[in-house]
């Protein structure tokens, strides 16, 4: 842990909200957003700015490192709920308050 502290209730404020509160408290996280949204929307123009703004704000690493995370959950994560892979009861018991603050399990009805 690095005792910073975000606000994690920001992942549900939903897409096209990637202003400075949905950012959460992460540095940079309106331009990371931003290039999410970009990428799921398919907007090739769209594209192009996110990537520019991520690369000008966090630099080339940072950049791969954000593109690799979005096609590691667009891919990976998609795959375990599409195939109905249950949750570990350990993850279960770690992540109830967390899932709870933020209304996650209402996802699923």
């Amino acid at each position: 842990m690095t005792g910073d502290h975000y606000d994690l209730a920001a992942i549900m404020e939903g897409a096209g909200k990637a202003g400075a509160g949905a950012a959460g408290g992460v540095p940079q996280g309106a331009a990371l957003i931003g290039l999410v949204e970009a990428v799921l929307a398919g907007d090739e123009t769209a594209r192009r700015r996110a990537r520019r703004a991520v690369r000008e704000a966090l630099g080339d690493a940072a950049f791969v490192d954000a593109c690799a995370t979005i096609a590691s959950f667009n891919a990976v994560v998609k795959i375990a709920d599409g195939t109905g892979i249950p949750l570990e009861a350990v993850k279960e018991a770690a992540t109830r308050e967390l899932r709870a603050q933020l209304s996650i399990d209402d996802l699923a009805s």
